[in-house]
């Protein structure tokens, strides 16, 4: 194939090869013809690869090009497969290539809202896709229903095959104040709902004075986005005002977020000092200082974490736990203490690669280690309530 390339295609392809080229040694292949070559010096294999690595990808991918037999991917599919590729060999589970789709979800969640109709999908196990309206949302207030079954969104219709977090809830989001058009199935019903975008908040804080234990308030962190600082602020305003004796603190299932959320929910616990360090190739530790004057610096506090407490969330809980601010109670956490920076590429996806590791105040590693509670209690999957709040509740009454 002698047709010449432009050079950016050439770069594209180049990462294609990495990826084709792990793919082969990883699943096997069969080899129809095969030309053994003479060894070359480890000075001549240098040269050749500094002379012109794009050029050799682009021989093999032509050669796949003329021979291959079956349907070659498109060009995004090579690109993004060869990232992918490219990624294997970083060999970081925390260095990834995002999709232009799921990083915008991504940067709903971490901004705390998105323009959307406020629904929740769910894929039945008939394969149906079940609409669940969050209250006072447009949906519901346009008549969707609990249980609604999801038939077509603006006369696509809704297949078996449609991932529901991507190819489905894309289509429901949108730029506020435009339309979406549902079609639902209700008992022997079929419904149109022609509803207007409005923007949807997600929460990251929830709170309440517990039922069991009027003296004491409860607040769950379920992830950190640029909402989750104000949120906070307003849960233990009102807690405080309700003079609780004590706070438990839930960050179980808390996959993490954004650092500063993280350092302002800390800042309100701790009353200066450490909150963490940050280590980062070729530069000096970098501390993280808490303010003074935090909300709940005296009120006693137990913090409750489990295996899906991981990154932002250990770093709050290691900060309190360092500084003997409270206890943890519940099981070891995940152990992900990594940075990742998050480089948005042209076409909208992104490319989040690990850059620096966090550690606690007393230097404790949190990466592929993660955090022992003082109070290791087991979740009862088999008990209607939930053992691991009940210890925080006794501890906070008792002290022990």
């Amino acid at each position: 194939m002698n047709k010449r390339v432009p050079f950016f295609r050439v770069v594209l392809a180049f990462l294609t090869g990495l990826f084709l080229v792990s793919l082969a040694f990883g699943s096997g292949f069969v080899v129809a013809s095969f030309q053994p070559r003479q060894p070359q010096s480890k000075a001549s294999e240098n040269a050749l690869l500094d002379s012109g690595p794009l050029s050799i990808f682009q021989e093999a991918w032509d050669l796949i090009e003329k021979d291959f037999f079956g349907a070659l991917p498109t060009n995004r599919e090579r690109v993004y497969g060869a990232i992918r590729g490219l990624l294997g060999v970083v060999d970081d589970p925390y260095t990834v290539f995002v999709e232009p789709i799921p990083r915008r979800f991504e940067q709903d969640d971490l901004r705390g809202s998105y323009g959307g109709i406020g629904v929740a999908l769910n894929r039945a196990a008939s394969g149906q896709v079940v609409l669940s309206p969050y209250r006072d949302s447009a949906a519901a207030q346009a008549g969707v229903l609990e249980g609604d079954v999801l038939l077509a969104v603006d006369d696509v219709p809704i297949t078996a095959e449609m991932d529901v977090t991507q190819d489905v809830a894309a289509r429901l989001r949108g730029k506020v104040g435009t339309t979406v058009t549902l079609v639902i199935h209700r008992g022997a019903e079929t419904l149109t709902f022609k509803i207007t975008r409005q923007v949807i908040e997600i929460p990251s804080v929830t709170w309440r004075v517990l039922d069991q234990a009027p003296n004491l308030g409860y607040v769950q962190v379920s992830s950190f986005t640029d909402r989750t600082s104000v949120e906070l602020e307003e849960a233990l305003d009102e807690l405080l005002t309700s003079d609780v004796q004590g706070l438990v603190l839930d960050l179980r299932n808390n996959g993490g977020g954004l650092l500063q959320a993280a350092i302002d929910v800390t800042d309100q616990f701790v009353d200066g000092g450490v909150i963490l360090y940050e280590r980062r190739r070729g530069q000096d530790e970098k501390s993280y200082i808490a303010n003074a004057g935090g909300l709940a610096l005296q009120v006693p506090l137990v913090v409750l974490v489990n295996h899906g407490t991981a990154s932002a969330s250990e770093i709050v809980a290691g900060a309190i736990q360092d500084r003997e601010r409270g206890p943890l109670v519940g099981e070891p956490t995940f152990g992900k203490g990594s940075v990742q920076l998050i480089f948005d590429l042209s076409d909208g996806s992104s490319l989040h690669v690990t850059a620096a590791r966090w550690y606690t105040p007393n230097r404790h590693q949190l990466d592929g280690v993660g955090l022992t509670p003082n109070l290791v209690v087991a979740a009862d999957s088999q008990s209607d309530s939930d053992v691991q709040l009940e210890r925080a509740i006794a501890f906070l009454q008792s002290g022990q």
